[in-house]
């Protein structure tokens, strides 16, 4: 019996399932030798939709013992919800020590008949119920403890090894116990609170505490799905502390090497189901994909007027480069349960299509490579992790309650932190993720996977798949992107995005500063055009363009008057044709972007002042010829100014610029974005020079006054 080739392992797998493919994993690991019953009879039922009924398998196994060899030891289990977490050889071992013919797994929770309780024996120590999920025994025992079955295949294996069990006749003459101490086996229901995982020298195993034991196979009986679908995220090799993730790069899809022609045809679902920011940039990061247009296929719901244009200007520009563009618009009036079962219909009825890549709209993905890195993983459903900035919010949930929402799992930070890296299989993704096709012909045919009870969509198409034994994983192999903040997004300008350096600060960041502001001190990009002057990139031209759309929008320029009633005293000796922040309620943003990208630059040039960029005034200017075209000599109202240049000299305007007079010294090529920072009071008196010709604008700011 030490010999573990006299151990067979036999379960009964009516289909393939990925819950069957973990439990062959790990068994190969192992060097089990395995024999599957049943392949290709249909299903009869089960506790878990994809498992075999219970009489099924005894009455596959009753014929499969007749061919098997009389000194075998046999160990029958599930499959779709179990894994080894150690070898033959400790199995056996364990076996020998309880001088018994046939061991049953041991349960806390009695079940299908609770009538039956007071019937089982007492143990001193340890769990007194059957689990029919796993045991193990002698061919000759077995055979008797089958022998007498002729019930249907929807019958109760529990019910009818229980009965065997309890009849004290029976039980000694087949030599039965149960592993009550979960030394071979620990079933989940009843005693998920028992469990841990132990990692030791490159190998993770799952420790019963209540009785300092380390099972051999642990079975996700009853509703312990998703704990199970967990602990085989380490059990027993997959992920270590010394290796890492071990199986990640199995199994793979390599799509290197292929012709365009030849890559999987993708379905790829836009979903803009609220007022979201940066709509255009997702269309430009769509674009961006590192995929064959013509191998991508698009389904686009909008249920928001207010992004209309976006959607029809990026179609109009570059809907001809996909395969094809279907569009669902606000005007249709479909529900977003309606929308998502219509696009991965569009995938569904579509025989060359591979994959449905679905996408929310607030979804940033700053990875080119994403479908091509989701595509080559190979799994039935996988997103790629993204994050809220700055927050633990993610796209996936690492367990689930009782109720089915939320709940952390107890590696879901480390997971999150990128402390631990890997392929993860979880219970609930949203926002982006992909979906095999052929599931959509098979375990998800169901044209209404959205819907279910009060659940919202998502969480109800991730109820469904686990229903069908469908896993889903999140991969954090690569650093994929984020997903903006939708909260507090106003509508009520013309750029509304302007107004998201709080909401979604890396996001403004990216779209309106300038591409160079980092590098401004390691590349030491400061210029000094004139003494105690400094010059720098600050803004994007996406971001000036903004500002100057956004004040012409508005529109109520001022007349350049003195008698100004927007200011303290009402007052202006020097006036001049503006719009000040506070007009477009903008001065909070404003503020902030003065703290975040002025304030470093202040500090290092000017060492020893430490501003709180405070301020009265800040505005944009307009000069023109016929308005007003220049500005007299004046000091400001400052510590120090920021004069920022919002459009591009020759380009818009002929003529501008600033004279610092005290040193006669001009800046007469303002570039587009860059900033002048310079003293306020008493040494910088200045003038903006003539305007010939266009329209230049500049936003100004009075800091600290």
């Amino acid at each position: 019996i030490n010999q573990h080739c006299n151990l067979l392992v036999v379960t009964v797998a009516t289909k393939e399932t990925d819950g069957f493919r973990r439990f062959m994993r790990s068994a190969r690991h192992f060097n089990y030798t395995i024999k599957v019953l049943g392949r290709g009879e249909p299903w009869k039922g089960g506790d878990y939709m994809t498992e075999p009924g219970g009489g099924q398998k005894v009455r596959l196994l009753k014929a499969g013992l007749q061919e098997m060899e009389e000194d075998k030891v046999v160990l029958f289990i599930d499959s779709y919800d179990v894994v080894f977490a150690s070898g033959p050889k400790e199995l056996l071992k364990k076996f020998q020590q309880t001088r018994h013919k046939v061991v049953f797994s041991a349960e806390t929770l009695i079940w299908p008949d609770r009538h039956l309780e007071d019937k089982h024996p007492h143990f001193r120590e340890g769990k007194r119920f059957l689990g029919s999920g796993g045991f193990i025994g002698y061919v000759p025992n077995l055979k008797e403890m089958v022998a007498d079955w002729t019930g249907e295949d929807s019958d109760s294996d529990q019910l009818f090894f229980t009965k065997i069990y309890i009849n004290p006749e029976k039980r000694k003459s087949i030599n039965i116990t149960l592993d009550n101490r979960c030394r071979m086996f620990h079933n989940l229901h009843g005693s998920l609170d028992e469990v841990v995982l132990k990692f030791e020298d490159g190998q993770v195993r799952a420790r019963n505490v209540l009785y300092d034991t380390l099972p051999v196979v642990i079975h996700g009986n009853g509703p312990t799905k998703l704990q199970i679908n967990y602990l085989s995220n380490y059990i027993p090799t997959v992920w270590t502390f010394e290796t890492g993730c071990s199986v990640c790069l199995e199994d793979l899809r390599p799509l290197s090497g292929l012709k365009e022609s030849e890559y999987p045809l993708v379905v790829i679902g836009i979903f803009i189901q609220q007022p979201t920011p940066f709509v255009s940039v997702f269309f430009e990061t769509l674009l961006k994909l590192e995929y064959p247009k013509n191998r991508l296929k698009l389904f686009i719901y909008n249920q928001e007027q207010h992004h209309e244009v976006a959607v029809s200007s990026f179609l109009k520009d570059h809907g001809k480069e996909y395969q094809d563009v279907k569009v669902i618009g606000p005007e249709e009036n479909m529900d977003r349960v309606a929308s998502r079962n219509l696009g991965l219909d569009m995938c569904r009825q579509d025989k060359d299509c591979e994959y449905f890549f679905s996408m929310d709209i607030e979804v940033v993905l700053k990875n080119k490579d994403t479908l091509k890195i989701l595509i080559e993983q190979n799994e039935p459903i996988i997103a790629p992790m993204i994050t809220r900035e700055g927050r633990l919010w993610t796209n996936f949930w690492g367990a689930l309650s009782a109720d089915g929402y939320y709940a952390r799992s107890e590696d879901y930070v480390d997971i999150v932190q990128g402390r631990r890296v890997g392929v993860w299989n979880v219970p609930y993704l949203t926002k982006v993720y992909l979906v095999k096709a052929s599931l959509l012909h098979e375990e998800l045919s169901n044209n209404d996977l959205f819907s279910s009870g009060t659940l919202d969509l998502d969480m109800a198409f991730c109820h469904n798949a686990r229903n069908k034994g469908v896993f889903m994983y999140v991969t954090n192999m690569h650093t994929f992107g984020r997903m903006l903040s939708t909260e507090n997004y106003q509508m009520s300008h013309l750029h509304n995005d302007l107004w998201q350096i709080f909401e979604n600060p890396k996001d403004w960041e990216e779209r309106y500063i300038h591409e160079n502001y980092t590098k401004i001190m390691r590349d030491k990009l400061i210029e000094t055009p004139c003494p105690d002057v400094y010059w720098f990139p600050l803004f994007s031209d996406i971001g000036c363009d903004h500002i100057v759309q956004e004040m012409e929008n508005f529109g109520q320029w001022s007349g350049g008057r003195n008698t100004d009633t927007r200011i303290q005293g009402g007052y202006e000796n020097v006036p001049t044709i503006d719009i000040h922040m506070t007009q477009i309620n903008y001065e909070k943003e404003w503020q902030k972007l003065l703290l975040d990208y002025i304030a470093p630059i202040t500090e290092t040039m000017y060492p020893g002042y430490y501003t709180k960029a405070q301020f009265d005034l800040a505005f944009v200017v307009r000069y023109k010829p016929d308005e007003q075209p220049f500005l007299r000599p004046h000091h400001d109202a400052s510590t120090f100014t920021i004069n920022i240049a919002l459009n591009q000299k020759v380009l818009d305007y002929q003529g501008g610029g600033c004279r610092f007079i005290r040193y006669n010294c001009s800046v007469e090529a303002p570039r587009k974005g860059w900033a002048l920072m310079h003293p306020g009071r008493l040494t910088h008196y200045h003038e903006g020079l003539r305007t010939t010709a266009g329209t230049r604008y500049i936003a100004v700011s009075f800091v600290d006054p």
